[in-house]
This record gives structure tokens, sequence and C-alpha cells, in this order.
């Protein structure tokens, strides 16, 4: 119990986050005017995933600033790798899964769904490696 909190005071944002996308992802959807966009919902999945990550990775990295020395910052991606990437996106999965066996058919789990929400994820682990690599430069 102790070291959730203490995650939840280093990282609120991404809590929070991954919070929102089990509340979203788990509520009836509402229609709405959006609907006749091609692929609106794997857009959606895309960026709310691209953006979960990107908390996550810009919270890791303020909270480990000193991370210059190169053991250290190889460290740094590992934790990265795991944390900013392989953890949402099995969060993702549980996630489609849920929706299919416990909202009580409000909502279907969708292998697609699946899919955009690790590609949101891997752009930003795109775009994270180009970070640390630019960081690790200066």
């Amino acid at each position: 119990m102790n070291s959730t909190l203490q995650i939840v005071k280093k990282y609120p944002f991404s809590c929070l986050c991954i919070l929102t996308i089990w509340i979203i992802c788990l509520i009836p959807v509402p229609e709405t005017r959006l609907k006749h966009v091609a692929f609106i919902d794997k857009w959606t999945h895309m960026v709310m995933y691209a953006g979960t990550c990107a908390v996550i990775w810009m919270e890791y990295h303020k909270n480990h600033r000193k991370a210059k020395h190169r053991s250290r910052l190889e460290i740094s991606i590992k934790s990265l790798l795991w944390w900013g990437w392989l953890a949402p996106v099995l969060m993702s999965g549980v996630v489609e899964l849920a929706q299919e066996y416990c909202t009580g058919g409000n909502r279907n789990g969708d292998w697609i769904d699946f899919a955009a929400n690790a590609t949101g994820a891997t752009l930003t682990l795109c775009a994270g490696m180009l970070w640390v690599w630019f960081r690790a430069r200066e």
C-alpha cells in the first residue's frame, strides 16, 4: 500500500491517465456526431495510448533527471521500455478482455482496438527513444 502511494505521488498524471482510460473503456459509449468519421474509434485509441505513454515518459524523466551517466541512462531506457511501452500495451490487452467479458454486453473487446493502442504506444516509444538519444548527446 505504501509503495502504491509513493507511485501515485511520483507519477500523478500517469496514474490519472491510466485511471481515465479504464473508466472510459468500461462505461457505455454514447453516440457522437463524429461517428461518420472513418476509423474515429481507432484514432481515439491511438491518441489515448500515445498521450498516456508520453505522460509516463515525461514524468519518468522529470523524476530521473540526474541520469546522465551512461549506465544510468541504459537503466532509464530499460525502465521506460517496460513502464512506458510494454506495460501500457499489456494493459491495453487486459482492457480489451475486460470490455469483452466484464461489461455485460455494453462494450466489445476488439483486437483492432488493441492494435491501435499498441500503435499509439509504439509511436510514443519512437519519439521517446529519440528524446533519450538527443538527451544523451547533451
